[in-house]
């Protein structure tokens, strides 16, 4: 299997995208499971098996060859292909509204087909497709995207920031909002606009993810990482952790891949 990876430099783009990649090749599992993310992401299916079936929560969808997926609260099981090819480009939370007119929340927990947002993905499939390298596609894509590139503000950008990193999961909602330079109300909407939870509810989100982030880079005991996480106690954070994952942390760490929040399930 083959996998590429590409961190946006220039601002214009960054304000836009957190990551782009694409894997290749063929698998020798049949199920994905892929813990929740706290990502947004447009991904393009060049594998040649459509529909693909997937899974989020108790939700059956059939995966399309462009779709878009939001924050999600429950995990998401994916019938792989045989063979595999993805695009797949993680989108700045804030910056989503601006490019679908439609805000990010509308597509957490689900998976929506992107032609149905606009008709012009056809045609941006079809020219991805046409690509023989990664960094064609991504060329591409980010020739596709100058055309309708958002004017976020500052204070967005700075929410955007919070939203795609592993830290600040310690703050209160009252600390938060003046890091960001909100007021509580503000933030409350803003949030809720980007991920479909309050802030409040974002912030407990956040020590989930950086949960998951030490279980997967360290070594750490599961005790110290619910306290550095900054979870009240153990039996807090393996409930928390329950909660969007169906599996206790202790369960993830035995199963986990070398692909952080993802877990390959029966070898073909």
């Amino acid at each position: 299997m083959n996998s590429y990876h590409h961190i946006p430099e220039t601002a214009l783009s960054k304000d836009i995208t957190h990551a782009v990649w694409q894997i290749e090749g063929f698998t020798s599992f049949h199920n994905e499971h892929i813990l929740p993310k706290g990502i947004v992401e447009v991904i393009f299916n060049f594998s040649g098996s459509f529909p693909i079936h997937a899974q989020v929560g108790k939700k059956q969808f059939h995966l399309t060859h462009c779709f878009i997926n939001g924050f999600n609260t429950e995990p998401v099981q994916i019938q792989l292909p045989e063979q595999q090819k993805f695009f797949g480009v993680q989108l700045r939370p804030l910056a989503v509204k601006k490019l679908f007119g439609i805000p990010a929340c509308e597509f957490s927990n689900t998976v929506v087909d992107l032609t149905l947002l606009d008709v012009g993905f056809h045609s941006l499939w079809h020219q991805l497709a046409e690509q023989k390298t990664f960094d064609e596609r991504f060329n591409v894509f980010f020739h596709w995207m100058r055309q309708k590139l958002p004017d976020l503000q500052p204070r967005e950008k700075l929410v955007n920031d919070f939203l795609l990193t592993v830290d600040q999961h310690d703050l209160s909602v009252t600390e938060l909002a003046h890091s960001l330079c909100y007021s509580t109300r503000q933030l409350s909407r803003k949030m809720t606009e980007a991920t479909g939870m309050n802030t409040e509810e974002l912030l407990l989100y956040k020590k989930y993810l950086h949960a998951v982030h030490l279980i997967h880079h360290t070594d750490l005991s599961l005790t110290k990482i619910a306290y550095q996480s900054n979870f009240s106690d153990q039996s807090h954070f393996i409930k928390s952790f329950k909660t969007y994952t169906n599996m206790t942390p202790g369960e993830y760490k035995v199963s986990k891949s070398y692909v952080k929040g993802h877990i390959y399930e029966n070898v073909r």
